[in-house]
Order: structure tokens, then sequence, then C-alpha cells
């Protein structure tokens, strides 16, 4: 008598509106090799294979610190990044078991038992597959990350990396310098740029060092000791902006006004922000493979090159650049802060149902600022996506209405800021970014666009996000 494993295939993944991700296809019985597998196969590889991730066969160490129930036997497999490791307790099934007959030379007499394997459980997640795809269309030949969730629960509705691989087929990835198994929405730190500007405005206002009156001269440079800090209009066009105040500041990206108030506030203060909304920290109970980047300080500065933090380091924290780093999620979970009330919300990737659409998830805390902020905020970030704005993309941004007749358009008004951030490498292009929440009064997605080494944040990520856009309130539902 000899005894064959069955593997257990692992649970269904569906998208929100039930939409097949994932799915394992179920062992062949027949066999009489010792142990007989099941293959998981994924639609929309490339696509989802960052949120996916991929399953293989578990190592010594996965057996020894297997912490579900029931324990992995060898030869099992086990998820190994994104949502097939996080809920790999619940996508796990129960291995099978055959029994059989065989004579003196091993081969197969006749079959004495069967027990079937027990197929693992589903699980619906909060992403949208349709606007997954698309975002991975309008990516894929770039390095870059697409993020976007709901601004009152934190529900994931995409996630998408580029470059990607194939989850079936990991081999060809591994040596890629590309590095496509980085997940660069949640694993890439790069310098925020002028995104980094709402926190520092939110420093400032709230420490009471600057106000709604406060103004500062754009002369188009700013100088500390020796150094000259420019602002990017000066830089590029040669023409300033005369006094600037928060909200101006905020929809034109002003940095001299930003230099000063950031050098009012304090880079310790800005800190503590900046970590109030999310940077500089890992998410819980989310995928495995992040990053927390860092917000940077004299004391930071001390402790890692033992060197001492002047003014010139303050201006280029006040304007995202310097040592600062962050990843996409952060930005986008920052952003929606501006757009829910005042709250920080833990991503999730598990559709949340029966959610009412006016209140906030449990999953988010209040973050402890005025309403009066928080305005001023707003109202700076409605400007930039308004003509006189940074975010040309995203004026007079019109979708089909579904309800009207084809030629009938609506007016969806968005809260946004760019970003052109410089990247480590001198001989690169910048970082391009772009954050933004719609519709502004009452908004349904906040969305985050980042280009690696792609350029100036609105004219490479601005028609990105709008495209994403476009797809979110076009759909049907």
């Amino acid at each position: 008598m000899k005894e064959l494993y069955l593997e257990a295939p692992r649970g269904k993944i569906f998208d929100r509106k039930g939409l097949l991700i994932a799915e394992s296809l179920n062992p062949d019985f027949n066999k009489n090799t010792d142990w007989i597998e099941s293959q998981r196969l994924y639609n929309e590889k490339e696509a989802v294979s960052h949120l996916i991730g991929f399953v293989q066969i578990a190592d010594k160490n996965d057996l020894k610190n297997d912490h579900c129930l029931p324990k992995l036997k060898l030869g099992d497999k086990i998820g190994k990044k994104g949502v097939e490791k996080l809920f790999d307790c619940q996508l796990r099934g129960v291995t099978g078991k055959k029994i059989i007959e065989i004579n003196t030379l091993g081969k197969h007499q006749k079959t004495l038992g069967l027990i079937k394997p027990q197929v693992g459980k589903s699980i619906v997640l909060s992403v949208d597959l349709e606007l997954q795809k698309k975002a991975y269309q309008l990516i894929k030949d770039k390095k870059g990350a697409i993020v976007a969730t709901k601004p009152k629960t934190g529900e994931i509705l995409v996630l998408v990396s580029s470059p990607s691989f194939n989850p079936e087929n990991i081999s060809p990835s591994l040596e890629d310098k590309n590095k496509p198994l980085l997940n660069r929405v949640t694993e890439g730190l790069y310098p925020p740029g002028s995104i980094f500007k709402l926190i520092v405005a939110v420093a400032g206002l709230e420490e009471k060092k600057i106000s709604e009156g406060t103004e500062f001269e754009d002369r188009g440079v700013l100088e500390a000791g020796p150094l000259k800090f420019g602002n990017w209009y000066f830089l590029q066009y040669g023409k300033t902006e005369g006094m600037v105040d928060v909200v101006k500041a905020i929809q034109r990206s002003n940095d001299i006004f930003f230099y000063q108030a950031g050098a009012l506030t304090g880079p310790e203060k800005i800190k503590l922000w900046a970590e109030r909304f999310g940077y500089g920290k890992i998410f819980d109970n989310f995928l495995a493979e992040q990053s927390a980047g860092q917000i940077p300080s004299p004391f930071w500065k001390k402790e890692v090159f033992n060197q001492d933090w002047y003014l010139g380091d303050t201006y280029n924290l006040s304007i995202g650049q310097g040592e600062t780093l962050v990843n996409p999620l952060q930005v986008n979970l920052a952003t929606a802060v501006f757009s829910n009330g005042g709250y920080l919300c833990q991503p999730q990737l598990l559709k949340i149902k029966n959610q009412p659409t006016e209140k906030v998830n449990l999953n988010c805390k209040k973050i402890s600022l005025s309403q009066k902020t928080l305005d001023l905020v707003r109202e700076g970030m409605k400007r930039a996506c308004f003509t006189g704005g940074t975010g040309w993309p995203l004026f007079d941004f019109r979708v089909k209405d579904q309800s009207q007749e084809k030629k009938q358009t609506r007016l969806i008004q968005t809260g946004c800021k760019t970003g052109t951030a410089e990247s480590q490498s001198k001989d690169h292009l910048p970082h391009a970014w772009i954050t933004v929440f719609a519709p502004y009064e009452s908004p349904e997605i906040v969305l985050t666009v980042l280009v690696e080494n792609g350029g100036q944040g609105s004219d490479v990520a601005g028609p990105i996000a709008r495209e994403v856009l476009k797809v979110y309130f076009e759909k049907e539902e």
C-alpha cells in the first residue's frame, strides 16, 4: 500500500464587483505520483501581480514558522507576496490523500481509498479590476506606480507597479535589472517634491507660525549663506509672483513661500506633522512588502552623517527634497486626509460591506487639526487643478454623463497637488508626481500617480491621472 497526497486548491480571489482574479485548477486524481498538485492561474497576470503576489513550494523556514491551521506539509505551496501571502491562512485548503495498492515493481494495481482535498476559502478584494487594467495599460511602458483608494474607508481600488512580472512564472524576473518584483507602490522610495508642501502648510498653520493672512514676497531666489534657493517658476521662466499667501502657494507650488514657512516652523515640527499623516511609517495588517521611508531631522542627520543641520537643509525639507523619502501609498493616504475631513485611514485590501456613505470607517483615525487648516489646504488644492494652477491636465475636467445622451458631459471639480522631484541621480530626469481627490465636494476616489524619472509632474503624471479618473467616473455601476 502507498499513500499519495493531493494538493488542496487555494481559494478563489475576486475583485469588488465579483470578477475573477485568481483560481486553482483541481488536481488530477488519476495521476499516481507521490504528490498530485493543483495549478494556480491568474487573470490579467501582469496587471495584478504586485497586488496579488504569487505562490511557491514552502521551504523549511515556512514549515517551521507556519502559524495557520491547517499546517503546511512538505510539498505544499504557500503565498509568497501580496494578497497570496497576506491572506494565506484563508486561501489555503486542506491536503487530500489517496491510498493505492502497488505491486513489487511499484506499479499501481488499484485505488483503496480517497480523501478529497478541501478547497481554501475565497476572498473578495476591494480592488476594481477594470480600473486596475486601465491603470496598468497607462503605465506599463514606464517605471512607476499608480494607487487609488476610497477616502472614507482606505479601501484599495487600484494598486499597480511597473515594470511588472508574470505571477505564474517569476523566474525571468529574478535577475532583471529593472527590478520588476519591486512593488513601487509600497516599497519604492522617492523624494515627494512639491507634494510634501501640503504637510509643511499644515505644520506651519497648526503650529501658529503662519496664518491665512501670512504673505511672503517671491523675488525669484532666496539665499541661505553661500547657497541660493530658487522658485521653479523663476528658474524656468524668469518670472516672479509677487506677494504669496498659503492658498496661492499651494495653487502655484511656490517654493519661496514654503522655504520661509518651513524655516519659521522648523524641521522637528515638520517631521512631527509628517509622521501624523503616515509618513516614515509602515501600515499594519497590510502587504508585507513595505518600506517606511524617512523624514530627516537635525537629530537624524547627526546620527547618520555626524553633521550639523543647516538652514539649507530646512529649505530642502520644506519642498520635499534632500533626504526626504516616501512611497506612493503614503502619499495617497496622506492626500485622503484632505478629502475625508481629517482622517488617516489604514489601507484595506478586502471589500468593506454595508459601509454608510456619509461616515468614515473605523479603520480611519482622526488627526487633531483645525477645520480652518483643512479648508485652506483644500482651497489651495482646488485652485491647483483650476486655471492658473499647476495641475493643467485637470482644468475643466469633464466626463461623459451615463445618465444623459452620449453628447452630454459633466464637469468634475478635483483637488490636486503636482510634484516634480529631483532624483538622487543628477543625470536622470526628475520623478513626476500627481495626487488628486474627486469630486471636490464629496470625494469618492483618491488617486496618486508616480512616474520614475519621468519629468514634470503636471506634464507626465497629470494626463495619466486624468485617464484613470475618466474611466472611474464614466463606468456604469
